[in-house]
């Protein structure tokens, strides 16, 4: 069960449902599950069609992603389920908005991820006046999370989220869990109605980290919640220390959050190479991804 002294809420990071189950029967509790284009492009009944040579057209990929979807709510109701909206760099805010709209009708518990870009940023923007519930993705920058903040602005607690990808930052040796930390100082001076989601963890260190810092959410793959349940669902007490190994801490800026989100300046390699990602493993379906 659910550790007493446990104030963050657990997400698995996964596209697969039988992942959820087995993850609920170790821990007790699951309170949400993130999927991606990746998550997906990796369940099994995916993999067996790709593996037998037939491709997905866009209809049947978005009608598989629902069905997966539907199990994943079935299994945590009362739960979130985070759906991905397809963009690419040249994807407009219109476009991943009635992509929005759609998702957010398969599930009474869905948030739609935008990515943290200026298109994504204005569909969010929308989509709150709508009551869609986001979850902000793509986050490699305490300006995305200002921006994220500014936009959302008028939103309830609970129906926005930011996501820090901590696990790609670390790759490339910045430590990834201090922008977590500067997220959630900065957030401080707010009136907390965006909740910050832990994500791209990759061990045990970076969910006892997370939780330790006060992160409201953290998302693990079945890896890591499975590691976590056999320690007993272990909880950081005083004496724990994040080991940041020899990675470059990322420096607190002081951002007003009060300024409008078209006034935050990002660029970060991450973005643009996430976006990517992201939409290449949506493509591999299709066939159409490119050499």
């Amino acid at each position: 069960m659910k550790p007493e002294n446990l104030k963050a809420k657990i997400f698995l990071d996964s596209g697969n449902p039988g992942e959820t189950k087995e993850a609920i029967e170790l821990l007790g509790f699951l309170d949400g599950q993130t999927t991606n284009p990746t998550l997906i492009s990796k369940n099994p009944e995916v993999q067996k069609r790709l593996e037998s040579g037939h491709f997905f057209s866009e209809e049947e990929i978005l009608e598989n992603y629902k069905t997966i979807a539907g199990e994943i709510s079935a299994l945590i109701p009362n739960g979130s389920v985070s759906l991905e909206v397809y963009a690419d760099e040249n994807t407009k805010a219109g476009e991943m908005l009635q992509q929005a709209r759609e998702m957010f009708s398969w599930i009474p518990n869905a948030h739609i991820k935008f990515p943290i870009v200026p298109a994504g940023l204005k569909a969010a923007e929308q989509a709150v006046k709508e009551g869609i519930r986001a979850n902000m993705t793509l986050c490699f920058t305490q300006e995305q999370a200002a921006a994220v903040y500014a936009a959302t602005e008028g939103a309830k607690k609970g129906d926005i989220f930011i996501s820090p990808f901590i696990g790609r930052l670390d790759d490339r040796g910045d430590n990834g869990m201090s922008l977590v930390e500067n997220i959630i100082k900065m957030y401080k001076g707010g009136d907390g109605h965006v909740e910050v989601l832990t994500a791209s963890v990759r061990n045990l260190n970076h969910l006892l980290a997370a939780l330790k810092f006060g992160t409201d959410i953290v998302t693990c793959p079945f890896a890591v919640l499975k590691e976590w349940a056999e320690k007993g669902l272990q909880l950081p007490d005083e004496n724990f220390r994040y080991d940041t190994s020899n990675l470059k801490p990322i420096p607190f800026k002081q951002l007003s959050l009060d300024k409008p989100w078209q006034s935050f300046s990002f660029q970060h390699e991450l973005i643009d190479n996430g976006l990517q990602r992201f939409a290449d493993d949506w493509n591999k379906l299709t066939g159409k991804e490119q050499d």
